[in-house]
């Protein structure tokens, strides 16, 4: 997949959120539309404005290293959670919130569980 792309109300307040979730803003155009690189660079995640944003019950997922300590440094910069990090049973560890305008959003980490669970279907 190459991007994912979020309605939101407000350009500056999408803008900051996700900058300090740790995302690199790659292009910004016209207050209106920004593009940001994820970590691995292999995709991109960007914001768009619209006059009545429908944010829906799509969680986007990012991964990290280490959830607590991602979660801990997020609420220090007033970052908000809807959940804490808990680990799931499906093998998981996952904080919940949400941005500014209510798009869901989940940092987890999976490990090589993200794409070889127990229970995949063998080819």
């Amino acid at each position: 997949m190459n991007q994912v792309t979020l309605e939101v109300r407000d350009f500056h307040e999408g803008v900051v959120f996700y900058t300090k979730l740790g995302l690199k803003l790659i292009v910004s155009a016209r207050d209106e539309y920004a593009r940001f690189e994820l970590g691995s660079g292999a995709s991109t995640l960007s914001l768009h404005v619209a006059q009545s944003p429908c944010p829906g019950n799509t969680v986007v997922y990012f991964e990290v290293d280490d959830v607590d300590q991602r979660h801990h440094l997020l609420c220090e910069s007033g970052i908000k959670f809807d959940s804490p990090p808990t680990d799931q049973n499906w093998r998981w560890r996952e904080a919940r919130l949400s941005d500014p305008t209510g798009n869901k959003l989940c940092l987890y980490h999976a490990g090589p569980e993200r794409r070889f669970p127990p229970w995949r279907i063998e080819q």
